[in-house]
């Protein structure tokens, strides 16, 4: 383990990080409100951190193993979340404890988008971008965006890329060289958030919230610059449109979007058969969801269709947008959306959840095993588009969805003994781990009332459903301290 090396490069990144508190600063002078101080302290004190992390190690070159990946990816998400919390604690009008900034901070660098804050409507422009920015950043993973400025450090970007990337296969690159590939990444997340933010405004929103929700929903966040969330522009279809076209756009692998962008085709959206589930279960859902809307009375059939279509699409992507109480539907509606969320979006896109990807092949795995009951000495390779998968990758999905459950009822079980109602622990969990942000119970509206046991349970599985569970708990095995 090179830990100077790994010292190095957290130091970097941190004083990386520390110049995205600059625009808040910038937000400030354009609305006239008295943020800089708070602002300013928060950038100096996270260069500052960064430099004296960086500054005696900077001579150091080494190439970084996978191990020290791993240990700079979990360390870096540690280190955001908590000096991303100044400003939440430092500006008088918002003046958070410092769990309720550390939850509110870890929520949007994951992209979680639950939230302690209650009032968005009247807080300073600056803090309402400061949190929009932050699910930004989360979304394409800032650790991933340093890796295209890696050369400058002297170290090897790979290592770094494997740790953060989402998905089942972590080895895959559009590009061959890594920085390319970051480089690639980033280009086409701008160019969405672009296109996002020119839609909204052209629809009706304001410039500022065109901005800020062009955001959170590249980044499947959720943040809002209001109470209300998207129902704020309830009398907008248009803008609850173009929300719902880009949070699928979202849910979609960047990967397909490269492809798009380099072929200059689409065609290959529908041959991929992990965006074909994916587009199919949003479709499905959407009907099961609208029908029963309708026929339960709870909405007109335009009513139905508005509101149906847009939360389940929210929900599955783990956005977490809102344009009413779904909580408040009838019967088994509100589970049933939450449920989708452990579908999730699809690998290799801002998205969290299990995602499509693993459920697709444990579902061809499932098929596969009662094929053998039937046949028990055939062999049934599986397959995607005509390749075959290889064994250790699906037992390394099976492993992924079993430890995924063991650590989503611990939490369960760990929120209820703090005092939760098994409703909201349930949701809650969710919500968290499937970085979705919205819940049931006692977190419908928001997260401010909960106890500080349960907002720190909920950090760590933030935490956890941000970097897939074993990036994590990897750190926590014997082997991998041993040299």
């Amino acid at each position: 383990m090179h830990f100077s090396v790994i010292s190095k490069v957290l130091g970097m990144l941190l004083m990386i990080f520390s110049l995205t508190l600059l625009p808040p600063m910038l937000v400030a002078s354009i609305y006239d409100e008295n943020t800089h101080q708070a602002f300013f302290l928060s950038f100096a004190i996270t260069f500052s951190i960064g430099m004296a992390m960086w500054l005696p190690f900077s001579r150091n070159n080494a190439d970084l193993r996978t191990r020290d990946g791993f240990l700079i990816t979990v360390m870096f998400w540690l280190e955001l979340g908590i000096v991303g919390a100044l400003p939440f604690a430092l500006v008088d009008v918002v003046h958070l404890s410092f769990t309720d900034a550390v939850f509110e901070s870890m929520s949007g660098l994951t992209t979680t988008g639950a939230t302690v804050i209650n009032g968005l409507d009247i807080l300073p422009k600056s803090i309402l971008y400061y949190r929009q920015q932050l699910q930004w950043l989360g979304g394409i993973g800032i650790v991933v965006i340093a890796v295209a400025v890696m050369p400058m450090l002297g170290v090897g970007g790979m290592q770094l890329y494997r740790a953060e990337t989402p998905g089942p296969v972590k080895d895959s690159k559009l590009t061959p060289r890594i920085t390319e590939t970051a480089k690639a990444l980033f280009i086409i997340y701008v160019t969405l958030t672009v296109t996002c933010m020119v839609a909204y405004w052209l629809a009706g929103m304001t410039f500022f919230d065109a901005l800020a929700h062009s955001f959170s929903t590249v980044a499947i966040g959720g943040f809002s610059t209001h109470d209300a969330s998207m129902g704020f522009f309830d009398n907008n279809p248009a803008i609850i449109s173009i929300c719902i076209v880009f949070m699928i756009l979202s849910g979609l692998s960047f990967g397909l979007h490269y492809y798009a962008w380099i072929r200059k085709s689409v065609s290959h959206y529908l041959r991929n058969s992990e965006a074909k589930m994916y587009l199919i279960m949003m479709l499905t859902g959407s009907v099961l969801v609208c029908l029963y809307l309708y026929f339960s009375g709870t909405y007109n059939k335009e009513d139905s269709l508005y509101h149906g279509v847009f939360q389940l699409v929210s929900l599955m992507t783990t956005t977490g947008f809102a344009t009413d109480n779904f909580s408040a539907w009838p019967s088994f509606l509100p589970f049933l959306l939450v449920f989708f969320s452990f579908f999730g979006a699809c690998a290799g896109s801002t998205g969290g959840g299990i995602k499509v990807g693993r459920m697709l092949i444990l579902a061809k795995q499932g098929i596969r095993e009662i094929y053998r009951l039937i046949h028990p000495n055939a062999i049934f390779p599986i397959k995607i588009r005509n390749k075959h998968v290889p064994d250790r990758i699906t037992d390394a999905i099976w492993a992924f969805f079993g430890v995924y459950l063991a650590v989503y009822y611990f939490m369960v079980l760990l929120l209820m003994a703090s005092g939760l109602d098994y409703v909201t622990a349930w949701s809650a969990t969710a919500a968290s781990l499937n970085n979705l942000g919205p819940g049931l119970g006692e977190v419908a509206s928001h997260y401010g009332d909960i106890n500080t046991f349960a907002k720190w349970v909920l950090c760590s599985g933030m935490i956890l459903g941000r970097l897939e569970i074993f990036t994590l708990l990897v750190l926590f095995t014997p082997m991998f301290w041993r040299r």
